[in-house]
């Protein structure tokens, strides 16, 4: 079989050209990184897990009717997406301080915020990934203020059910992290989806009634075991069987 041709390749995942025109094989790595990759580490299986958790989420969107790229799952490493413009834009939904929010305005990490709160950070490594506004968006072009009101109401919609899901398995959603795209149908009439992926990589939870973390803070912050966590986020949502996968139990390897 002819190697496919390889599109992109960030920190976490690589993307290769689809079997059909217009779709893309999403690969997870095992690679952690934080800081800008000044931290990196190759846990064995972490992409194992968040291929599954990302499947998994994105697929409850999906019933509740919020549109992603997301196809199908191929194996325990890939999924069959979409093929989207990206909108260089994280957006960033937060339920309660955390980070680098708690750091700003010097509150206690796990302070419930009065309402959610959604922030927009300009996607560049190089410049750090800065907060910017809607001006600041719209005024460069990277977004209308049509697809910023559409964004908006999704990532509202995707962090009401998110919260719901994960309190009925014990966990609080602290904040998460998605990215946006541009999606042309065959009539040529576009739309936002959800792209990239959801997953511990990019979202805080902890546990509902210690404030246990289980998310990438384990691997940022150097607290804890971050495959033990994103293994306990899968098998209380039902998806993976106790103990994992095999290729979930290896050894990580500090690189």
């Amino acid at each position: 079989m002819a190697r496919r041709r390889k599109v992109y390749e960030g920190k976490a995942k690589i993307l290769y050209e689809g079997p059909e025109p217009g779709t893309l094989i999403q690969y997870f790595k095992d690679d952690a990184t934080a800081f800008n990759k000044a931290k990196h580490a190759v846990i064995t299986g972490k992409g194992v897990l968040n291929n599954r958790i990302s499947e998994f989420l994105m697929t409850k969107l999906g019933e509740i009717g919020i549109p992603t790229h997301f196809i199908r799952r191929l194996n325990m490493r890939e999924q069959l997406v979409r093929e989207v413009e990206i909108i260089p834009l994280e957006v960033v939904v937060r339920n309660y301080a955390a980070g680098s929010l708690a750091k700003r305005f010097k509150l206690e990490e796990g302070t419930l915020l009065p309402r959610s709160i959604v922030e927009y950070y300009y996607k560049s490594d190089e410049l750090g990934d800065p907060m910017v506004t809607e001006e600041h968006i719209t005024a460069f072009g990277w977004a209308t203020y049509q697809e910023l009101d559409e964004i908006l109401n999704l990532a509202l919609r995707i962090n009401d059910f998110l919260c719901g899901l994960f309190t009925g398995v014990g966990l609080k959603l602290i904040d998460f992290k998605v990215e946006f795209g541009r999606l042309w149908d065959e009539n040529d009439e576009m739309r936002i989806v959800l792209a990239d992926e959801l997953s511990p990589d990019n979202m805080r939870l902890w546990d509902a009634e210690t404030n246990q973390r289980f998310d990438k803070d384990l691997f940022r912050l150097g607290i804890g075991d971050i495959r033990q966590g994103y293994t306990e986020i899968a098998r209380r949502l039902g998806i993976l069987p106790e103990g994992g996968p095999a290729d979930v139990r290896g050894t990580g390897t500090l690189q």
